[in-house]
C-alpha cells in the first residue's frame, strides 16, 4: 500500500506490484481535468520533500507535448508566502501544489493576504488530508479562522476513490456498496483505513494470479507442480509476472488492472464547499475518462476561472447617435451654404453683392462646405470602415479640411487686400484691381497647401496607430480585463507638420486681421494733421469678428483636442462644433448683413457707396464723421484730371507756402520792408484767391473774396488816410506797426483757409468741415475767415 513514486521504477524493482494507486497516479486526473476547463497555462507550488517533489516532476513530464504551459514552478520549505507572490506576480491563476496539511494552512493563508482567492482563482491540492484537517494546524497560524476559510473556499482536491460508487457486483457477488455494510458491520467501533477495499481487492488479484498460474502450469507441463515455487525458479517467477499483469476484474474498488506495476484506479475530484468537502466528478484511469458533475460543482465566479488575465481588447469608438446628431448639424450647415450660394449667384448683378466680389463669395462658401464635409470623415473609426480604408480617410480629411480652410479665408484675404491696396493708394490714383488677380492669390495659397501636404504624404505620410491604455475591469462582472485602444492619424514627425500648418493657417489669419484694421483705412499725412478714411460697407467689424472667433475656437478647440485624445467622443465632439461653428459663423457675417440690406432696403443696394472720413484729435475726444460720394467706374476720366489738377495746386501751394514765410520774416525784421511787400506779393495773395475761386464750385461763393478785394482796393501802405490825420500815429490801421502784427496772426489762419479748398483741414473744424452732399470741389471758406482776407 505504499503510494510513493521511488517503488515504480522496474529497474529497481521490476516484480513490484501496488495494491493502491501512487501518489502520481493523480497526474493524469489533473490532465484531464485541465483539458475539461481548457486550462493552458498553470504554475506549480510543491513543498520541499522527495515525496511532493516527485509527483511534481512526474505532473511535468505528464503536461509536456500536451499543450499546457507551466509559466511558474515555485518551492518552499517552512514559508510559502514569498512563492505565493511570485505566482501572483507572474499572472498564475491555476495553482497545482503539492504539500502536507500543516502547509497548506500557512499556503491559504498567504493566499488570502495577496487575494489570490475567490473567482479569478483556483487552488488544486492533494485530497487525501484529514476530515476537517485545517483545525488541527489553525492555531499554527497567524491568520484568522474566517480568512483561512474565505482563502480555501472552492479548493479541488484530488485523491484515489476508496470505493467503487458504481451499484454492478463485483467479482465477490457483492456491490460495492453492500461490501461496505458488511466492512463496517464487521469492524464495529474499530477505526477504518481508506486502504480497507484496496486490501480487499489485492486479495483477490492474488487468488486470481495463482488460479491463471496453476492453470498455465496444468496445462503446459504434468511435471512442475505450483508447490514447486521457490524464489530461485525463474521460470516460475515469470509465469506469475504475467499472470499478474493479466489482472481485469471488477472489484469493490472498481476496475483493478495493472500497467507496469502500478494499479490503475479510480481518481475522485472534491470541492471544498461551505466547510467540508463535495465530490465533484471522478477519473477512470482504465478508461481514461472524467466524469464531472456540473450540477454540485461551484465556482466563485459566473462561469471557472480563467488559466491567465484575459485581455480583451476593447476599441473606443465613436457613439453612433453623438455620430448622427453632429452629422445633422452638419447637413444644416450645407443647407445653410446652399442658400448663400443660391443668393449669391442670384443677386450677383445687385449693386451690392457686386461691390462685394461675388466670386471670392462663392470661394468662401465652397470652402465653408469643404470644412463642413471634414466632419462626416472625421466620426468614421474603425467599428464603421476597415484598418486599410481608415489609414486612407486618415489622409483624406486632412486634406479637405485644409484646402477647405484655405479656400474658405484665402478668398476673404483677397478681398480685404483688393481694399487694402486701393485705399492705401494716398495720391488717389487710378487702380483697378480685376477677380482675375484675386483668384490668382487663392491659387497661390492653395499651391502652397498642396505643396505641404504632398510633401507630407511622400516623406511622411499619415498612418493609422493604435494606442493601448491601462487595463480596466470588466463592466459586466466576467473574468476578464478590458484594455481599451483607441485609433489615430500619426506619422513619425507629427509634430513638426502640424507645426508647418498651423503657423502657415495662423499667418494667413494674420494677414487678415492687417488687412482688416489697415485695409479700409486711407492714410492722408497732412503737415499739420493725420486723417483716416474708413470703408463704409461694415467690412472691417464683421471680418474682424469672424477673423477674431475663427482664431480663438481653433486655438481653443486644437488645445482641448489634445488634451481628450484618449475620449473620442470628446475629441469628435469638439472637433466637429468648432468646425461647425467657424464655418457657420464665417458665412452668417459674410452674407447675412447683405441679406438683411437686400431684404431690408433693396434701394440701398443701389445707391452709390460713400466714404466716412473720421478724425482723431485726442483719444478722449468723440469721432465725428461725415461721407463724401465714392468714386465709380463712370466717372473715372473725370476723377483724373481732377486728381491731375489737385497735385498741381497742391505744389503751388507750397511754393505760397514758402513765400509766406518769407513775408513774415521780413516784417519781423524791419518795418521798412513793407514796400517790398506790397510790389512783390500782391500778386500772391490774388493767386491765393483765384485758388479759392477754382476749387468753389457755387456760383454764389466762387468770387465773393475776389469781388470784395475789387470793390475795396488795398490803401497805397505808404498814404494816410485825411479822416485819421488828427489821431495818433500809434492808431492808424495801416501802420508798419499795425500791419505788422495783422500778418503775423492773419497769415497762419490763412493758410488754414486755403487748405478746404484742396482737400486740407478747416481751420475752425476739429474735423473735417464738408457737407455730406458736397464734393470735394464745394468746400467754401467760412465767413470769418471772408473778412481776415477782406481786411489783408
Amino acid at each position: 500500500a505504499a503510494t510513493t513514486p521511488e517503488l515504480a521504477d522496474k529497474k529497481k524493482y521490476p516484480y513490484f506490484f501496488r495494491t493502491v494507486p501512487s501518489d502520481n497516479a493523480v497526474n493524469p486526473a489533473i490532465l484531464k481535468l485541465l483539458k475539461y476547463y481548457h486550462w493552458k497555462r498553470v504554475g506549480t507550488l510543491t513543498q520541499d520533500l522527495p515525496r511532493f517533489s516527485e509527483v511534481r516532476n512526474d505532473l511535468t513530464g505528464v503536461l509536456y507535448g500536451e499543450d499546457i504551459e507551466i509559466s511558474d514552478t515555485e518551492s518552499f520549505s517552512d514559508d510559502p508566502c514569498t512563492s505565493v507572490k511570485k505566482l501572483k506576480g507572474n499572472d498564475v491563476r491555476i495553482i497545482l501544489g503539492q504539500f502536507d496539511e500543516e502547509m497548506a494552512v500557512k499556503v491559504f493563508c498567504c493566499a488570502y493576504d495577496e487575494e489570490m482567492y475567490g473567482s479569478k482563482y483556483l487552488w488544486i491540492i492533494p485530497g487525501w488530508y484529514e476530515n476537517l484537517w485545517w483545525e488541527s494546524w489553525i492555531n499554527s497560524s497567524q491568520c484568522l479562522s474566517k480568512n483561512l476559510l474565505a482563502a480555501m473556499e472552492g479548493y479541488i482536491g484530488v485523491d484515489f476513490e476508496p470505493l467503487s460508487s458504481k451499484t454492478s457486483k463485483t467479482i465477490s457477488g457483492r456491490t460495492p456498496q453492500q461490501y461496505e455494510k458488511e466492512y463496517n458491520a464487521k469492524r464495529g467501533d474499530g477505526q477504518s483505513s481508506k486502504f480497507h477495499g484496496y486490501a480487499y481487492d489485492g486479495i483477490w488479484v492474488i487468488a486470481k494470479t495463482l488460479q491463471r498460474a496453476m492453470k498455465y502450469l496444468n496445462a503446459t507441463t504434468k511435471h512442475q507442480k505450483i508447490e514447486d515455487f521457490n524464489y530461485t525458479n525463474h521460470k516460475l517467477g515469470k509465469i506469475f509476472l504475467d499472470a499478474m499483469n493479466e489482472t481485469n476484474f471488477f472489484g469493490v474498488t472498481g476496475q483493478v488492472v495493472f500497467r507496469n506495476g502500478e494499479r490503475m484506479g479510480t481518481i475522485k475530484f472534491t470541492q471544498f464547499q461551505e466547510r467540508k468537502e463535495v465530490k465533484v466528478g471522478e477519473y477512470n484511469a482504465v478508461a481514461d475518462t472524467l466524469e464531472i458533475n456540473n450540477s454540485v460543482i461551484r465556482f466563485q465566479g459566473l462561469e471557472p476561472p480563467k488559466d491567465k488575465t484575459i485581455i480583451q481588447e476593447e476599441l473606443r469608438k465613436i457613439s453612433l447617435p453623438l455620430y448622427s446628431i453632429l452629422s445633422a448639424l452638419t447637413i444644416l450647415g450645407m443647407i445653410m451654404a446652399s442658400a448663400f450660394l443660391f443668393f449669391n449667384i442670384k443677386n450677383r448683378n445687385q449693386k451690392l453683392i457686386k461691390m462685394s466680389s461675388p466670386y471670392m463669395n462663392n470661394l468662401i462658401i465652397l470652402g465653408g462646405m469643404l470644412s463642413y464635409a471634414s466632419i462626416f470623415l472625421f466620426g468614421l473609426d474603425g467599428s464603421f470602415v476597415s484598418e486599410k480604408t481608415f489609414e486612407t480617410l486618415c489622409t483624406v480629411r486632412t486634406w479637405i479640411l485644409t484646402v477647405g480652410y484655405t479656400t474658405a479665408f484665402g478668398a476673404m484675404f483677397a478681398k480685404t487686400w483688393r481694399v487694402h491696396a486701393i485705399f492705401k493708394n494716398v495720391k488717389m490714383k487710378k487702380k483697378i484691381i480685376k477677380d482675375q488677380k484675386l483668384l490668382v492669390i487663392v491659387g497661390g495659397m492653395l499651391l502652397i497647401d498642396l505643396c505641404i501636404l504632398i510633401c507630407w504624404q511622400v516623406v511622411d505620410p499619415l498612418r493609422r496607430t493604435v494606442e493601448k491604455y491601462n487595463m480596466e475591469p470588466d463592466p459586466a462582472g466576467r473574468d476578464i480585463s478590458i484594455r481599451p485602444i483607441l485609433e489615430h492619424c500619426e506619422n513619425t514627425h507629427m509634430t513638426i507638420w502640424l507645426g508647418i500648418v498651423y503657423a502657415y493657417k495662423g499667418l494667413l489669419m494674420v494677414s487678415i486681421a492687417f488687412s482688416v484694421q489697415h485695409g479700409f483705412q486711407a492714410v492722408i499725412y497732412d503737415r499739420h494733421e493725420l486723417n483716416y478714411i474708413y470703408f463704409p460697407d461694415g467690412w472691417d467689424k464683421y471680418i474682424g469678428m469672424s477673423v477674431y472667433n475663427v482664431g480663438i475656437m481653433c486655438i481653443i478647440g486644437a488645445a482641448v483636442s489634445f488634451l481628450t485624445r484618449d475620449q473620442p467622443n470628446v475629441q469628435f465632439c469638439i472637433v466637429a462644433l468648432v468646425i461647425i461653428f467657424c464655418s457657420t459663423i464665417t458665412l452668417c457675417l459674410v452674407f447675412v448683413p447683405k441679406l438683411i440690406t437686400l431684404r431690408t432696403n433693396p434701394d440701398a443696394a443701389t445707391q452709390n457707396r460713400r466714404f466716412q472720413f473720421t478724425q482723431n484729435q485726442k483719444k478722449e475726444d468723440s469721432k465725428t464723421s461725415t461721407s463724401v460720394t465714392s468714386v465709380n467706374q463712370a466717372s473715372t476720366s473725370r476723377l483724373e484730371g481732377l486728381q491731375s489738377e489737385n497735385h498741381r495746386l497742391r505744389m503751388k501751394i507750397t511754393e505760397l507756402d514758402k513765400d509766406l514765410e518769407e513775408v513774415t520774416m521780413q516784417l519781423q525784421d524791419t518795418p521798412e520792408k513793407t514796400t517790398y511787400i506790397k510790389q512783390n506779393h500782391y500778386q500772391d495773395l490774388n493767386d491765393i484767391l483765384s485758388i479759392r475761386n477754382f476749387t468753389d464750385s457755387k456760383d454764389g461763393e466762387k468770387a465773393i473774396l475776389k469781388n470784395h478785394l475789387d470793390q475795396n482796393p488795398p490803401a497805397q501802405w505808404g498814404s494816410s488816410d485825411p479822416c485819421r490825420t488828427s489821431k495818433d500815429p500809434i492808431e492808424d490801421i495801416n501802420s508798419p506797426e499795425h500791419i505788422q502784427r495783422r500778418l503775423s496772426l492773419q497769415l497762419p489762419i490763412l493758410h488754414h483757409a486755403y487748405l478746404p479748398s484742396i482737400g486740407g483741414v478747416d481751420a475752425s473744424c476739429a474735423s473735417p468741415c464738408v457737407s455730406p452732399s458736397a464734393s470735394p470741389r464745394h468746400r467754401h471758406v467760412p465767413p470769418s475767415f471772408r473778412v481776415m482776407v477782406s481786411g489783408l
